[in-house]
């Protein structure tokens, strides 16, 4: 049978561009739709403008700072708008940047939403149908709402906090995910009262306890309320535009703007998948795929969040890449998903990679675990109360490390190198080995000699 195109991708965020790039340098005719800007989620509503905003934030921490080793700071002053329009200039600029990769490696951009027809036809936004060898899922996730709240048109999600015209004095953060906490760290800097409300008793469910325990102390310190086991159950407007937020438990919070951050779901909902046969999990509207990216339907595959599996970009990227390699090019190996590293950029950083140390606890029969909490060498002169940890897991049995979970400044930076030897399958006598740089936060890693606990059968015997 004769196509269209050889592939046909829905979805011009990170991980669908990569996939078309390497897809169309295999000789591929390749196609993209995409019915917002070129970027996906990352890139515009996502992790590059939260992350400039995780710096803007964190200028707070350093005017502070300064006073402890000579430096005498006048008053500072934030402009938000100012913020807005840099990360605007900058967003701009990596999405054309995007555009132009894309068109340079052959592949052709379709502006405007498509919609699944059946295993080989797409169906654009104009009524015309492209019949395509292969069809990629790469829609990404959207942010989830809460049911069952009065007002809640009142409250905004990720997508527009970015962009408010003014800066929220008062700020309500709903939920305790990762998104959660980045953003209720980085606005109790830029200035926000922030109060985050939760329906769980502990933020960062899925990390190790102690990265959870410490970064909710960091945050504490900062300033930031916390209220657990409640969540909203009415936001008002009042007559100033402010918000009288009620939450389930009888408590009332005044804010200027409620942010619900209580997850993503992936984007696929009217693509027209069912219809297509497609077989999505029942509640996330996921993509199923295999080990090889494709779902029930040979011809149909899934990438990144729309699998909703390990919702980061470098993942989807990652898959994108193997799953055109595998389709036009000379193939491709497995992905390690085991040592997939990842970082929370709240202030100070959670950098993580590979088992917590309850998930090691069920899955080894020995396990040691090296911990070490201390003071950063910078906190000591600026007076900043500041506390980083760093732990190592280890698999008794073959000293193999399985977890490595960090608390502190720069975090993200560290953890990438620490999963670079996971995947290596470093032991603990390689780090052990390894002669520390001094002074630095990450020398802590190749220094702990005496492990600070040990199980048995999931047991603590040491």
């Amino acid at each position: 049978m004769a196509f269209d195109v050889d592939f046909f991708v829905i979805g011009a965020g990170s991980g669908g561009v990569r996939a078309a790039r390497i897809a169309a340098g295999h000789g591929a005719k390749t196609l993209v739709a995409e019915e917002s800007r070129v970027g996906g989620t990352c890139v515009l509503r996502g992790c590059v403008p939260k992350k400039l905003y995780v710096y803007a934030s964190r200028f707070a921490d350093d005017f502070q700072d300064a006073a402890g080793f000579g430096w005498s700071v006048r008053e500072a002053k934030f402009d938000w708008p100012r913020l807005v329009a840099a990360k605007d200039k900058e967003i701009t600029r990596l999405s054309e940047a995007y555009r132009e990769n894309l068109m340079r490696s052959g592949a052709k951009l379709v502006q405007g939403r498509a919609t699944v027809v059946d295993p080989h036809r797409v169906r654009l936004a104009g009524g015309a149908e492209v019949s395509a060898r292969h069809i990629l899922i790469a829609s990404g996730s959207r942010p989830t709402l809460l049911d069952g709240v009065e007002g809640l048109e009142h409250a905004i999600t990720s997508n527009e906090i970015f962009d408010l015209p003014e800066f929220p004095r008062r700020l309500l953060v709903v939920g305790g995910g990762y998104i959660a906490v980045e953003f209720a760290s980085l606005f109790q800097r830029l200035g926000a009262e922030v109060t985050q409300v939760m329906r769980a008793s502990n933020i960062l469910r899925g990390f190790d306890e102690d990265m959870r325990d410490g970064m909710r102390a960091a945050m504490t310190r900062a300033g930031v309320v916390f209220r657990f086991r409640c969540l909203p159950a009415r936001i008002a407007k009042q007559g100033d535009g402010s918000l009288r937020v009620t939450l389930s438990d009888g408590a009332v919070v005044e804010a200027d703007q409620a942010l619900i951050a209580t997850g993503r779901l992936p984007g696929t909902k009217g693509l027209g998948l069912e219809a297509a046969g497609v077989e999505l999990t029942a509640e996330q509207g996921a993509v199923k795929v295999d080990a090889n990216l494709t779902s029930n339907v040979p011809s149909i595959h899934a990438i990144g969040d729309a699998t909703h599996r390990i919702n980061l970009t470098p993942v989807a990227v990652r898959e994108g890449h193997m799953l055109a390699d595998r389709l036009f090019g000379p193939g491709a190996a497995p992905i390690r998903y085991d040592t997939i590293a990842s970082a929370v950029f709240g202030t100070p950083e959670i950098g993580t990679v590979g088992l917590t140390e309850q998930e090691a606890r069920e899955r080894f029969p020995k396990l040691d675990v090296y911990k070490t909490e201390f003071r950063p060498l910078k906190a000591t002169v600026s007076g900043a109360p500041d506390r980083a940890i760093m732990k190592l897991i280890v698999d008794s049995a073959t000293q193999r490390i399985v977890g490595a979970h960090l608390l502190a400044h720069e975090a993200g930076e560290m953890i990438q190198l620490v999963a670079v030897a996971m995947t290596m399958g470093a032991t603990k006598a390689d780090f052990d080995a390894t002669v520390a740089v001094h002074p630095t936060a990450a020398e802590e890693l190749v220094t702990m000699r005496s492990a600070s606990t040990r199980y048995e059968d999931g047991t603590q015997v040491g």
